[in-house]
């Protein structure tokens, strides 16, 4: 997969709002009230969102799949963490249109 795909990979993955919510609750402190010397398991993601568990498995295989978020398997559980190199990708992609190289077409 090129830059490109892998771009729109991430951006296709980050424009649902359930898969934010989950990598905010990832990212974010309070789930340090959720989190064990595991980590964060699916479970966790279930109850602090009210979400089923099939809903949250969906979502998960979609961010594991971007390279958004890494799945452990430990016996039961699945356990999850964020990966951030992703986001650096599009955010360099982003970057590129607040300052455009070529002339705006209302400019013409």
């Amino acid at each position: 997969m090129n830059t490109n795909d892998d771009t729109i990979l991430t951006l296709k993955a980050l424009a649902d709002p359930i898969r934010l919510s989950i990598l905010e609750f990832l990212w974010d402190p309070v789930s340090d009230v959720f989190r064990t010397e595991e980590g964060i398991c699916a479970g966790d993601i279930v109850d602090f969102l009210d979400v089923s568990q099939p809903t949250v498995s969906h979502h998960m295989k979609i961010l594991s799949a971007a390279g958004l978020v890494e799945a452990e398997k430990r016996g039961q559980r699945v356990y999850y963490e964020c990966i951030t190199e992703r986001m650096d990708g599009v955010i360099r992609y982003l970057e590129r249109y607040r300052q455009p190289t070529t002339p705006s077409l209302l400019d013409r």
